[in-house]
């Protein structure tokens, strides 16, 4: 509902941008460069199924498809998002830690962009890697129609591949007529999330790439779907795993029945197989039914390049979290039974079903709870995570990099990410430094779990 108070409120924001008011640090400081690039968000008729085009899916560019965007490690990136929608929409650059003005959370961050407006987001990425972009508005509705396209911040240090794939993993609530349905069911929110019937790897059922036999592929994935969680595997060739959410692993290791959320990222190192015209595939495994995500056909001669010989990825400029000086922050995943939310201005399932610590979301309004904890720039904590739930939560951090420690329920490798599946009855530790001022939400990446209410932020200051 578009209201006097989210008016006011909303003018006050554009007013604070405008005036140039920020609590931003030097990490992903905002750029100088001019917009080189334009973003259209529009509504499409999309090739999905056999059953014609699908009316009305939503996506960025002239393309049917989300553009990749590409980026470069320290450089400045500039781009003009033209919101050409007939509702409000924004841009979240997920896992990008950048100035909290360019986060694209609407009230918390920015002015929503409405439909025929424009705005200008420019930044610096600091860490190289895969990430991805997408609304934080209306975002069960957005998303599930097509908005979700994955960044690559190249490093021009790391190490060269035979051929680059990029890989956009999602579902579609499609009926047999090929045509959407509803994006999701209440009683199914407050599960698992309700999962789409019509599985694509950048928007196609099933495609088949071509790549040099016997080379090295380097595999760009991400889980971008509204709900589905996945375990992977690679058929027919050699995998390792070289990097996770943005950040090149301490240690490689072998991509074996890996589970991976919404919102989560993997590079693959791919190995071809030697003879012209196998085939490998990425599948998966969860569920009762296997899935073929995407194939690869070997081409030409076989190069016969080794995977061990592959030199290792640059690191990020990270902060490793002091423990001996850290805070602990308690952070509890529960149901929740409130009465529903009021409508904001960008959609509402109009239900709770979740919270963080017994205090659900107040979906998008003018209206925002306080922050679930309030941090000092530089300094180390400890989110101590419990999930009490039976279900499986993607869990993304704004703005942040944490190191996940100390599992009661499963085994972890070392490594820096955004975005940590807990399991069911699990307990987690995840460290951080607080080295990027702002407003971050903090929240499940299970669209129907953050929009039902498992959505708060924590502030830097």
């Amino acid at each position: 509902m578009l209201t006097r108070r989210t008016l006011m409120k909303g003018a006050l924001v554009a007013g604070a941008y405008a005036g140039g008011m920020s609590l931003a640090g030097q990490l992903g400081k905002p750029a100088s460069a001019k917009a080189a690039t334009t973003l259209l968000t529009r509504r499409t008729d999309a090739l999905i199924t056999d059953k014609g085009p699908t009316r009305a899916a939503m996506t960025y560019g002239d393309a049917e498809v989300p553009p990749v965007l590409r980026m470069r490690r320290g450089v400045p990136f500039a781009l003009r998002l033209e919101n050409g929608l007939d509702e409000p929409t924004t841009v979240h650059w997920h896992g990008l830690r950048i100035d909290n003005r360019m986060d694209g959370v609407p009230f918390l961050t920015q002015p929503y962009v409405y439909g025929g407006d424009g705005f200008d987001y420019a930044f610096t990425p600091p860490d190289a890697g895969t990430f991805w972009y997408h609304p934080h508005c209306n975002t069960l509705e957005q998303m599930g129609r097509g908005l979700a396209g994955v960044i690559v911040v190249e490093d021009p240090t790391d190490a060269v591949f035979d051929a680059e794939i990029v890989l956009n993993l999602r579902d579609w609530r499609l009926g047999g007529d090929g045509q959407f349905i509803a994006q999701f069911k209440p009683r199914d929110a407050a599960r698992a999330g309700t999962f789409g019937t019509v599985r694509t790897t950048n928007w196609r059922q099933t495609p088949q790439y071509d790549a040099p036999a016997g080379g090295l592929v380097r595999l760009r994935i991400a889980a971008t779907d509204v709900t589905r969680i996945l375990t992977l595997n690679v058929d027919g060739a050699d995998a390792l795993v070289i990097a996770a959410d943005g950040n090149p692993t301490a240690d490689r290791f072998k991509l074996d029945h890996l589970m991976i959320g919404p919102g989560q990222r993997l590079d693959l190192a791919l190995r071809m197989p030697d003879s012209e015209g196998a085939i490998a595939a990425l599948m998966d495994l969860r569920g009762t039914k296997p899935a073929t995500l995407v194939t690869f056909r070997a081409t030409g001669a076989s190069l016969k390049r080794n995977l061990q010989d592959l030199p290792a990825l640059s690191a990020n400029p990270l902060s490793e979290p002091d423990l001996s000086a850290a805070t602990e922050i308690p952070f509890i995943l529960s149901a929740s039974a409130e009465e529903r939310p009021k409508d904001g201005i960008c959609g509402s399932l109009g239900y709770n079903f979740w919270a963080i610590n017994k205090v659900p979301w107040a979906d998008d309004s003018g209206d925002p709870t306080a922050p679930l904890a309030e941090m000092k720039a530089g300094r180390t904590y400890i989110f101590n995570v419990e999930n009490p739930t039976p279900q499986v939560h993607p869990l993304h951090l704004h703005g942040l990099v944490f190191k996940p420690m100390n599992s009661n329920k499963q085994a972890l490798r070392p490594h820096f990410s955004d975005t940590y599946l807990i399991l069911p009855d699990e307990k987690v530790q995840l460290a951080l430094v607080a080295d990027n001022p702002g407003d971050w939400v903090f929240h499940c990446h299970i669209i129907e779990h953050q929009k039902t209410g498992m959505t708060s932020y924590v502030r830097v200051t």
